[in-house]
Parts: C-alpha cells; sequence; structure tokens
C-alpha cells in the first residue's frame, strides 16, 4: 500500500491515480493524501502528486504526542547501531501543531539514536510538511539512509506513517519547461506536469500512437516520448511547428527519450486528414484557449471570445471524429473563464457533446467540474475533458 501526497489541485492529482490503476485501487484519505493499493504503482511517472510513501503502519491516536511516542518507539527501535548515517526529514499533513513540534520528534530521535552510536542529521522544519524542493534535493526517499517520514492524519482522527519512495522531480520538469530553447508566452505555456496528468488520464497502451493537433511548443510531445510513445504533432503555425522540432531534437539530445518522433507539420486542426491514425492510441491536446486576460473581461467581450473558441474546438472534434478508432481515447484541455467570485464560465459545447459524437467519461472519485487546473489569480482556466467517440 503507497500514499500519495496531492498537488496543489487536489482533484487532479485523485484523477489521474483513478485513470492509472482504477477507481477499486484508489480511495480519498485526507484532503492532501491518498491511498493506492496496486502493485503496480510508479510514483515516477505521476505528474498530479508531489510525493509518495510506503505505508508502514496506521494509528488510532488523535493527538500528535501520542503519535509522536509511538513514532519514536519505533524508528529507534529499527535505526539503532545502523553503519551509515542517516538523513532524515518528517512531513506532517493534517495536525493543527507548530512546526518546532515536528522538529522536536525528530531531535528525541536522533538524542536516542546517538545512545546506540547511530549518527542522524536532521532536516529542519520551517513548516509542518517539508516542501518537494527540500525533498527532492535532499534526495529523500531514494536510498536506505536518506529517509523521509510522511505522517497524515485523517479528519476522522486515522494516522498513517509512511516512509517516501522520493518527491516530485522540480529539476528535471523545471528544465524541460524553462531550459528548452523554444518558449512562447503568448500561445500559453502547458506545464509538463499537466501535460504528464493528461497522458496519464488517456489509458493509452505505452509505445502506442499519441497525436497533439495543437502541438505548439511541443509540451505533450516531449513528456508522451519520455513515456516511450509514439508521436505525431500538428499546428496551425508553422512558427509553432518550427519550435517543437527544436524543442524535441534538444529534448532527445538531454534526456532518454524512448519514444518515437512519427511526424511534426503544420496543420489545420479543424480540416485536417492525419496519415495513420486509426490506431492512436489517444488523442492529448491543450486545444485554442482564446486570449489571456489579467481581469475577468465585460459579459460582452466574454461572450465573443468563448463563441469563437467554442466554434474552433468544435470544429475540430467533428473533423477528426471519423479519423480514429472508436476505442481512442481523447484528453483535451478546454478554456473556462474564472469571475471575480471564482465562478466559472465553460464551453457550451461540453453540453453538446453527444451531438458532436462523443460522449465524456466520467470518473468515481471526482466530479466533472473538478477537473480544472489554474494558478492563482488566473480568469483563463484548463478544464481537463475525457472523451470517448460514439
Amino acid at each position: 500500500m503507497h500514499i500519495a501526497i496531492l498537488g496543489r489541485q487536489p482533484a487532479l492529482s485523485v484523477a489521474e491515480l483513478e485513470r492509472l490503476y482504477g477507481a477499486h485501487a484508489v480511495r480519498w484519505f485526507s484532503e492532501q493524501a491518498a491511498l493506492v493499493d496496486s502493485p503496480n504503482f510508479n510514483f515516477e511517472i505521476l505528474g498530479g502528486s508531489q510525493k509518495a510513501g510506503k505505508v508502514i503502519f496506521e494509528l488510532n491516536h488523535r493527538n500528535w504526542l501520542a503519535a509522536s511516542r509511538k513514532i519514536v518507539q519505533h524508528y529507534t527501535g529499527k535505526w539503532q547501531a545502523r553503519e551509515h548515517k542517516i538523513t532524515l526529514g518528517i512531513s506532517v499533513y493534517g495536525f493543527n501543531i507548530p512546526p518546532r513540534d515536528v522538529q522536536k520528534t525528530g531531535l528525541i530521535i536522533k538524542k536516542k539514536l546517538r545512545e546506540t552510536n547511530t549518527s542522524l542529521r536532521l532536516i529542519p522544519n520551517a513548516s509542518l510538511a517539508l516542501n518537494t524542493a527540500t525533498s527532492h534535493h535532499n534526495k529523500l526517499g531514494l536510498s536506505p539512509n536518506k529517509i523521509e517520514l510522511l505522517i497524515v492524519r485523517a479528519s476522522n482522527g486515522r494516522v498513517i506513517v509512511a516512509e517516501s519512495i522520493g518527491a516530485q522531480n522540480i529539476t528535471a520538469l523545471a528544465a524541460r519547461d524553462q531550459a528548452r530553447p523554444r518558449t512562447d508566452a503568448f500561445v500559453g505555456m502547458l506545464p509538463p506536469k499537466l501535460a504528464r496528468i493528461m497522458l496519464n488520464m488517456t489509458g493509452a497502451a505505452k509505445h502506442s500512437l499519441i497525436l497533439d493537433p495543437f502541438c505548439g511548443t511541443g509540451t505533450v510531445l516531449q513528456e508522451a516520448l519520455l513515456d516511450g510513445y509514439s508521436v505525431i504533432g500538428s499546428d496551425l503555425s508553422q512558427k509553432m511547428v518550427d519550435y517543437s522540432s527544436e524543442n524535441l531534437a534538444w529534448l532527445q539530445k538531454e534526456f532518454n527519450t524512448p519514444g518515437k518522433i512519427i511526424s511534426v507539420h503544420q496543420a489545420d486542426a479543424t480540416s485536417h486528414h492525419w496519415d495513420n491514425i486509426g490506431n492512436a492510441g489517444a488523442i492529448v491536446c491543450e486545444t485554442y484557449l482564446g486570449q489571456p486576460f489579467s481581469a475577468p473581461p465585460e459579459a460582452s467581450k466574454l461572450k465573443s471570445v468563448r463563441d469563437n473558441c467554442n466554434h474552433i474546438i468544435s470544429q475540430f472534434l467533428t473533423n477528426i471524429h471519423p479519423q480514429i478508432n472508436p476505442k481512442t481515447t481523447l484528453v483535451i484541455a478546454v478554456p473556462a473563464w474564472r469571475d471575480q467570485s471564482s465562478n466559472f464560465t465553460h464551453l457550451p459545447l461540453i453540453k453538446q457533446l453527444p451531438d458532436l459524437g462523443y460522449r465524456r467519461v466520467s470518473l468515481n472519485l471526482v466530479n466533472d467540474n473538478q477537473l480544472l487546473y489554474y494558478r492563482e489569480n488566473q480568469i483563463v482556466a484548463r478544464e481537463l475533458l475525457i472523451l470517448k467517440p460514439l
């Protein structure tokens, strides 16, 4: 059994886990964590989870003091007389305690281990949980002597103690986002972690074909290549095609990319006929999001932008429908606009999917309206649709 520490938008993280491992193998444990019971669990492929750990034991202690005593007892016994120095981090979720209480638990473990000639370096807690960067840069969970304890309390008082198997590789994600040769803020910057979530939502078999008909600077294509998929990319703009090609060439030079590039070419997604996509494993793309906004637009402006996006995306869905296999899954990001009350305006086509020849795949653990990705103060959100042809 593993526990995943969820990302900034937990519902997207759980949706990714459900699509990968099935609703029967995943369950919410708290607002910040989910349990995964699958022999195939692989943290390294996830885009939506910050950390993950192997569950070691469960406590029924509702208060931190009792939980802390049990943790100290268990780990001073387990780690005594170790030959090599231990690096220890402790991350706590769901307890309403000051960070110094977490630090005190670590210091007690350190003191007791010193009595058995075991050396321990304790990573200080500025907050209850170590941030992902601290866990990653200290390589916690990646070797037997670099340990992070994940202590998670649910609202019902259940407490799980897990040992980390790693934190999200923010160094590699940042490189694939910012260090690649070509970016373009005007057309949008799809985060690599979101592209990875979308790919994992497809359920497509590894080594199958992924098509991105709005490929932009190639973020979906690069993440698919890293996962071993074959890829086809196209974009209305030749400039974006050139950017994608340059970025993919850089990726193949800098990273191990087991996937294969079939083609990257200029094409209008609303009218183009792609070769050999009848057996595509999935269609994954960030569609046209319209113009960016720094503040909620006036109603007339929003209607104009929404109608334009709705028209383009509807034309794309209509165009590609006869070209793909009925078993092909589409995972597409479409725009949704947030107002000052954090309410969203959605595309009309979402309620008209059967008329376009599609059904929306709903999940068991997450509601459709929770599949939204946005940053604080961002007006244009990305709404994820998982679709199957009718």
